[in-house]
């Protein structure tokens, strides 16, 4: 690695594995996640990648794809949690799970559908507060608060 380079933490890469460097590239680069999916890469026959290797652009592009093909049938089939309702989500959308975790390492997919409560449950949240009066933080944030006090 090139002396002088430092990542997103200001740690000198020469300092760090390069499986630590290509995740948090990883991470950084992908508009898809908040902090990055677990590290495990995936050891599935359609991936072609070594075990304990990291994703290509194209492994998670097809990840990805099939997450996103998952995620539709359980929308349309009204299921939020597939972790919990396993059952319910196999017999209705098990071709799309099984294509999911062919494309994904184990670890991706159980992130995955645990982002997918975790984020229906903040949308959530958010709708109640909204309902109950709160109103966005200034600045753009996410967040909402009440207002100022009265």
């Amino acid at each position: 690695m090139a002396r002088g380079l430092v990542n997103a933490t200001s740690v000198p890469l020469e300092t760090e594995s390069r499986t630590a460097v290509q995740i948090k590239l990883m991470g950084a680069y992908s508009s898809s996640f908040a902090s990055g999916p677990p590290s495990k890469a995936s050891t599935s026959p359609a991936s072609k990648a070594p075990p304990d290797s990291t994703p290509n652009r194209t492994q998670r592009a097809h990840c990805w794809e099939a997450r996103d093909v998952f995620f539709r049938c359980l929308d349309h089939n009204n299921i939020i949690d597939s972790i919990t309702d396993h059952d319910l989500a196999r017999k209705q959308c098990g071709r799309e799970e099984v294509a999911f975790g062919e494309n994904c390492a184990s670890s991706w997919v159980h992130y995955f559908k645990k982002r997918r409560v975790m984020e229906h449950k903040r949308s959530e949240t958010i709708e109640k507060l909204r309902a109950g009066g709160a109103q966005p933080l200034p600045g753009g944030g996410s967040a909402v608060s009440r207002g100022p006090p009265n």
